[in-house]
């Protein structure tokens, strides 16, 4: 018999206060929105659900047993920086070590990879091809990935939305590469340690082209600086194409334009790794 009860989910949102304002402002969601919106979307029987920002002043993770209180434990993409020292950094890398010694399955995105990483003894640096934004092109399975529970039902090659200046350079014990292309090695992980696990991906399952959209308008000064786009009325015309596509996802004109496919646009396949998280690593453990 299927056990109906909803899991008890934590999400775990790095930004700072004020990083968070800056998206809002530009219009883009607070990270643990999307995260917990994606959650319940593709958990089978609903999700109960807690949200922490560690960064902000008085926050607390949770500690010793209480970590079991959780089915799973998600993590949001941040823009900090994982080797930046920063106490509540620290803070949350061992707490990912707690999840491991507890034995809650954790999953999440893009900083969440480069955590479980460092965790557990790897290391992650400065990326030296750069930042890879927008959308990360050709990601492909490697032979663990193809094997690997969390690409069930997932293509061998397929494209995700991206944004990150930072890459894991050294896996540590315990940890295999599941996908990766021609500019990130990198770009999902297993992390086991103590018989927990935890699936990170360096790419976002949770955005979508508006979130994508946005973000960019966000980060446009950046990215003109970068070379991106030659200026900020290039990079606004890309961001309302974007914006155009979503409102309209008809327009084949303009994903044509700027090669932007199903696997991308489409909810379902590009969160088949959340759903297969749940699935197999957070209802078979359900401790209550």
């Amino acid at each position: 018999m299927t056990d109906t009860t909803a899991p008890r989910l934590l999400v775990i949102d790095g930004y700072t206060e004020a990083a968070r304002e800056q998206l809002q402002s530009g219009g883009a969601s607070v990270a643990a929105d999307l995260y917990v919106g994606m959650l319940e979307r593709c958990a089978p029987n609903g999700i109960e659900c807690d949200v922490i920002f560690p960064a902000d002043l008085g926050a607390s993770l949770p500690v010793g047993e209480a970590i079991r209180d959780y089915d799973g434990v998600a993590w949001t993409g941040c823009s900090s920086c994982v080797f930046s020292g920063e106490p509540d950094v620290a803070e949350q890398i061992e707490f990912a070590r707690e999840c491991f010694r507890r034995g809650v399955p954790a999953f999440g995105s893009c900083w969440a990879a480069q955590i479980a990483v460092v965790a557990a003894g790897g290391e992650v640096a400065l990326h030296p091809n750069g930042r890879e934004m927008g959308i990360a092109r050709g990601i492909t399975l490697t032979d663990e990935g193809r094997a690997h529970p969390l690409y069930e039902g997932k293509p061998a090659v397929f494209d995700a939305f991206t944004s990150h200046d930072d890459e894991v350079t050294v896996l540590p014990d315990g940890a295999a590469r599941l996908s990766g292309n021609d500019f990130t090695r990198v770009q999902s992980v297993v992390v086991e340690q103590e018989g927990a696990e935890f699936w990170g991906l360096q790419y976002h399952p949770e955005y979508n082209l508006h979130e994508m959209a946005r973000l960019m308008f966000c980060r446009l000064e950046k990215l003109v600086r970068l070379g991106f786009f030659a200026d900020e009325a290039a990079g606004m015309a890309h961001i309302d194409q974007l914006e155009a596509l979503h409102a309209d996802p008809s327009r084949e004109d303009i994903a044509t334009a700027l090669d932007i496919r199903p696997d991308v646009m489409d909810e379902s396949p590009r969160t088949v790794e959340v759903r297969n998280w749940i699935n197999h690593l957070v209802l078979p453990n359900m401790r209550r």
